[in-house]
């Protein structure tokens, strides 16, 4: 990692950033998912709507979601493509109103990464394999990141949220950041 980037993904800087509050550590990660259109994958949308491009034209979905303003640090395409948003000791705004072991503000210090995909479609081998190297790369950096401290949008805000949901497949995740560890 240099600089907070990581230097094999492509970068997009999100204008939805801001700095973490002094002194904070960099302890969780939060795994979600996205399709813009809802349930249709590929094209420009989600990077859109992390850049506020978002045109509420587009379709009709997009009215309710123009004037958001979120990120994530990162994203994975379906076919693994990884595109970073926002350099990772800054501050993305993808958890919201959120708590982890009665810790608010999950956003001042965890990453967040998007997955494309929806809680019922299966998410792609290489989204799986992406996820666990990007992670384990993450780790190196964030020792605090421990396998106990990844969790779903679903686990810090379960009464808003639900993804990555049914379809994310935990265990095949875990067996691959697992493999990723031994490796290493």
């Amino acid at each position: 990692m240099y600089r907070g980037r990581f230097p094999w993904a492509r970068h997009l800087d999100s204008p939805n950033q801001n700095e973490r509050p002094a002194g904070t550590t960099i302890d969780l990660l939060v795994i979600h998912n996205i399709s813009l259109p809802p349930g249709e994958f590929g094209g420009p949308w989600i990077e859109q709507l992390f850049l506020n491009q978002l045109d509420p034209e587009a379709h009709p979905s997009f009215a309710s979601l123009a004037a958001l303003r979120v990120s994530a640090h990162c994203l994975i395409r379906r076919n693994g493509e990884l595109i970073q948003f926002v350099d990772f000791y800054r501050r993305a705004w993808h958890a919201g109103v959120s708590s982890f072991e009665g810790r608010e503000q999950c956003n001042d210090y965890s990453i967040g990464i998007e997955l494309e995909g929806t809680d019922h479609d299966p998410y792609t081998m290489v989204q799986y394999c992406r996820l666990a190297n990007t992670t384990w790369a993450l780790q190196q950096v964030f020792p605090g990141i421990t396998d106990q401290r990844i969790v779903g949008h679903d686990t810090i805000a379960p009464e808003r949220k639900t993804d990555p949901g049914p379809a994310f497949d935990w265990t095949r995740y875990r067996q691959a950041l697992n493999a990723m560890q031994r490796l290493f």
